[in-house]
Order: C-alpha cells, then structure tokens, then sequence
C-alpha cells in the first residue's frame, strides 16, 4: 500500500453534515474566537496566491457559509460556493445580505460540473472531510481547466515540542468547552481536534495531490504547523 492509499479515519457522510448544520448559524463568529482571528490571516495568505482573471470563473468546494467566495470575486469574475450541508450556505446567504453569492448544493465526490469547466479552485478547511480524499482530489482535477490553480488550506500538527503540547491541550480540552458554550454542541468542537490529529500534512499531503495528477506550486505551513496552505497545478 502505498502512502496516496493510506485509511485516514474519520466521521463520514450524513453525520458530518448533521453536525455542520447544527452549528451553521454560530460558526463563523466561532471560528473567530476559537482561532483568535488567525483564520483570517489564513484565507489572506491563500488570497496572495489567487490570479487575477476577470474573465475567469473558480469554484470554493466545502465553501461552508461562504468565507473565501467573498475573497475571490476580488480577483474573479465569477464565483461559486458548493456545499453539502444546506444550513451552512443558508447562514452564509443571510451573512452576504445584499452581496449576492452564488451557492450550490452538491457532493465533492461528485461534482455536477463539466470537465475542464474552472480557473480556479479553492478549499478551505474540507478535505479532511471527505469520505475519500484520493477520489475528491481526481474529481477537483477533473473539472480544472489544463494549468488550472489548486489551492487548498487545511490544519496540520504544530511540530514545536512545547508549541505542539500547548496546542493540542487547547484544541482537546478548550475547544471543545468554548465550541459547546457557543453552539451547545460540544461534540462538533472535538471533531476538529480528533481529525485535524490524523490527517496528512505537509509532505504527507502532498503525496496526495501528486497521485491525484497535481503538481506542487507551493506547500507552506502556517502558525507553527498549526495550517498549512498548498497551492497546486494540474499537470
């Protein structure tokens, strides 16, 4: 078995989306304290990367309420958000108000859009989710144009010895308090800890995206390990 074929274990399907959508209407606000609005530092350092194409469209995949679709109109002339967990893109509507987006519900295993149809496509904390990262991987490369932009942000493990051991006290134990007063579910604030621990990061993740017929543009890590941005090619 190969390292591209590697089990990740995780929460699958229904129950993700369940979860999502009991905390769409609190997220972002707890997103911003759990992350001491580093997230948004984040999504900038992606934004850097993101080419400017007025003519272009590019497609958030996991765009949950919508964070990273307002970055790229700024760059893109066309946006859309695909999402499978319709409270998550319902919160975001209500956020944007005026500032039409352009959401979609769909599957990230399973597209439903041409190939070879974006310019771009970005990902923001959702690949961990899926239920299998090879095939959501091959099916983003399928409807990127050739030499189209991957990029993608996702946690890692802080390596720091004594960073490391703060980091994951506060992500097994603050969390998940701070999560459940906010939202009142505390379970959906241990997921983050209990995927973000085992996911591949780094080289590891890179490893990936080259089997899944990306070239690697960029792979930086962000807070100490704590994120990581890669920014792909399809060859």
């Amino acid at each position: 078995m190969t390292k591209a074929e590697v089990s990740i274990p995780r929460v699958v399907g229904p129950e993700v989306r369940v979860m999502f959508g009991s905390i769409a209407e609190r997220y972002d606000i707890t997103n911003s304290v759990l992350s001491m609005g580093t997230h948004y530092l984040w999504r900038r350092r992606l934004f850097h990367y993101v080419p400017t194409l007025a003519q272009g469209i590019a497609l958030d995949v996991c765009t949950g309420t919508g964070d990273l679709l307002m970055l790229l109109r700024r760059k893109i002339g066309r946006v859309i958000g695909v999402d499978f967990c319709r409270p998550m893109m319902s919160a975001g509507r209500k956020r944007a108000g005026r500032d039409k987006l352009s959401f979609v519900q769909g599957d990230a295993l399973k597209l439903s859009f041409p190939d070879r149809f974006f310019d771009v496509l970005t990902v923001a904390f959702g690949v961990r989710n899926l239920e299998d990262l090879g095939t959501g991987l091959r099916e983003m490369g399928r409807v990127l144009k050739p030499g189209g932009q991957l990029l993608i942000l996702e946690f890692g493990q802080p390596r720091g010895k004594l960073f490391g051991l703060l980091y994951r006290f506060y992500s097994r134990h603050c969390m998940p308090l701070i999560g459940g007063l906010l939202t009142g579910n505390r379970a959906a604030y241990s997921y983050l800890p209990k995927t973000a621990g085992v996911f591949p990061c780094g080289e590891q993740f890179c490893v990936f995206l080259r089997a899944a017929g990306f070239k690697i543009v960029a792979c930086e890590e962000l807070t100490g390990g704590v994120a990581y941005l890669y920014v792909a090619q399809l060859g």
